[in-house]
């Protein structure tokens, strides 16, 4: 049997993810606000500039399958730790870039090693929870990652203002270092968990499942719907921000990402609402939640702007929350492979749409930047939709 909300266990094991996700997202995002600071220092388009965040995002994609088989056979607690320790000291071996293309690579290695946390908390909390608790202990999971990508561009949007971005990039990395501590300090050992002999052949067969049922591939593709589109949008709005009429500086314009903790409330709620009415009615409304919010940036008022990246940010959050966890529950045998495939679709959705979303803003400054965002959640809406027609899956005494 699993954890349940009010073991103690439980607590030591939401509070260690929490910290997990606190750090991941905020080591992965650590560029973002910093973008037109990036492409003034180093005299590069707003397409490159977003290349620091896409080719770390690209990178944890590429890492999350062999990541995935690895904690299958060396242990999922083993993993996580490992991933969030190596990440961090890459993390601050960023700030002391000497070059745009060395920054890349960096970039690109922390992701390689960020790889192994989203990777493997999805099938360790499928392990470890109560089936009961699971969609809550998802959303804790998942508002931790969004507390840290709110704590990753505040601070790295503060300290740019007082030290350029090198500063900036470095005190990231220290708060991932803490995070790690914290990670490893509290994270119960796994109780049922068993080790697989690390065979190549073995862990493609594994994949065969995943990639065999329609509603997962379903899932996987609202993941990079989703991605795409919050990634799209919050890439664009730093150098809308950052140009008439705002003017607003890297201190001033990571103050944004305090709508953050929107996000980290509505992906535990959603968490809590799918599990009394189901994930099948809940996510078509995260959906349109964050078109809604889409709708209202379109206008030229700050406060309506931030309103709408608000709403935008519950929205992707709860929506995210909702699919992610309803893959763990739909894999049933393959948790961990499954919500492998999952996010790569999802760090997919965000390294394509990132540079994407830079291009838009050269074409047609924000209106592009729309165009884009509506046009990716009018297919998550339609997937969203589909997904409430997919036959379910018996899962234990429950259907997924």
């Amino acid at each position: 049997m699993g954890y349940r909300s009010g073991d103690a266990g439980f607590k030591r094991l939401a509070a260690a993810l929490f910290a997990a996700g606190l750090g991941t997202f905020a080591l992965l995002y650590a560029t973002q606000a910093l973008l037109p600071v990036l492409a003034r220092d180093f005299d590069v388009s707003p397409a490159m500039s977003a290349l620091t965040l896409a080719v770390t995002t690209g990178a944890v994609g590429i890492g999350l399958l062999p990541a995935a088989w690895l904690s299958d056979a060396v242990g999922r607690t083993k993993v996580m730790g490992w991933s969030l320790a190596l990440s961090s000291s890459l993390g601050l071996l960023g700030a002391l870039a000497p070059s745009f293309g060395v920054l890349l690579v960096l970039r690109a290695l922390e992701g390689l090693a960020l790889a192994g946390l989203p990777a493997v908390a999805m099938a360790y909390l499928t392990e470890e929870v109560h089936p009961e608790a699971l969609g809550g202990a998802v959303g804790l999971y998942i508002g931790g990652n969004a507390i840290g990508g709110m704590s990753g561009r505040l601070i790295a949007g503060g300290l740019a203002d007082v030290g350029g971005w090198r500063v900036a990039v470095g005190g990231v990395g220290l708060m991932g270092v803490a995070c790690a501590v914290t990670l490893l300090w509290l994270l119960p050992a796994s109780r049922n968990f068993t080790p697989r002999p690390l065979r190549g052949r073995a862990a493609l067969a594994r994949l065969r499942a995943p990639l065999a049922d329609p509603g997962l591939l379903r899932l996987n593709a609202m993941g990079a719907l989703l991605m795409g589109t919050f990634v799209a949008v919050y890439n664009g709005l730093g150098f809308r921000l950052a140009a008439e009429p705002f003017h607003l500086s890297p201190a001033l314009l990571s103050l944004v990402f305090l709508v953050y903790p929107v996000g980290s409330a509505s992906s535990a709620s959603a968490g809590r609402l799918a599990d009394r009415i189901g994930r099948r009615t809940v996510l078509p409304l995260g959906v349109l939640m964050t078109l809604g919010g889409l709708v209202l940036t379109a206008t030229a008022s700050l406060p309506l702007i931030v309103l709408g990246i608000a709403t935008l940010t519950a929205g992707f959050f709860a929506g995210h929350s909702v699919a992610s966890s309803w893959v763990g529950r739909r894999a049933a045998g393959a948790a961990g492979q499954a919500s492998a495939l999952y996010l790569l679709a999802y760090y997919a959705g965000s390294s394509i749409a990132g540079p994407l979303a830079g291009t838009a803003w050269t074409l047609d400054h924000w209106n592009g930047v729309l165009l884009m965002g509506g046009l990716l959640l009018g297919a998550a809406l339609l997937v969203s939709l589909r997904l409430r027609r997919t036959p379910p899956l018996r899962v234990g005494v429950g259907v997924a």
